[in-house]
């Protein structure tokens, strides 16, 4: 009986926060950050469903352990391609519809996400596809710098930001991988590195 007043009392304290919800106004904040190189190999592309719906939770006692701190990554992953410093080093690049293969069409397909140490871990498969035909597809693995001194100081308020940057941040390695491979592939044959 005790345990389970216990049980109640803690949930029942649980504030869940959900840090997709400003990511979109983070990256217009930090524009010009992510330095990416240029390419025109790819136009589209999509997110399978699972990572879509992914969605992780965690607790920090750094930042109060009531918090329950929500990322979805589909959610951000979406909003990063759709960034102006995406869009810039793409020169276009817009989410396909259902059923459309595109031309140039990347696929992301979330592996794992996890936010453990104060840093963001992504392990991202990324396949590309031109006129139907798979020309690659890549894991690209990256952690974002970790933001405990961030959270130390400003606890909860700082959690968040602490979740936005290690994302961006990892992503945006991940994104530079991506497009120099992009960038390799769509080269005359005799650039391409042998397999």
């Amino acid at each position: 009986m005790v345990a389970f007043v216990a049980l109640a009392l803690v949930s029942g304290c649980t504030i869940r926060r959900y840090v997709a919800e400003d990511y979109p106004q983070y990256l217009i904040n930090n524009q010009g950050e992510s330095h990416l190189p240029p390419t025109q190999a790819a136009s589209t592309y999509t997110l399978t469903p699972a990572t879509t719906t992914q969605f992780y939770e965690f607790r920090s006692a750094m930042a109060g352990h009531a918090n329950l701190w929500v990322v979805e990554f589909g959610k951000m992953l979406d909003a990063t391609l759709q960034s102006r410093d995406v869009q810039g080093a793409f020169g276009r690049l817009t989410r396909a519809g259902a059923g459309d293969p595109g031309d140039g069409l990347l696929v992301f397909d979330l592996q794992r996400y996890e936010f453990t140490d104060m840093r963001a871990h992504i392990v991202l498969k990324v396949i590309h596809v031109e006129r139907g035909a798979e020309v690659f597809s890549r894991v690209y693995q990256a952690d974002g710098d970790a933001q405990g001194g961030k959270v130390f100081w400003g606890g909860v308020f700082a959690m968040k930001n602490a979740v936005h940057q290690s994302t961006k941040l990892a992503l945006d390695e991940i994104l530079r991988h991506m497009i120099a491979d992009l960038n390799s592939q769509s080269g005359p044959p005799d650039a391409r590195p042998a397999a």
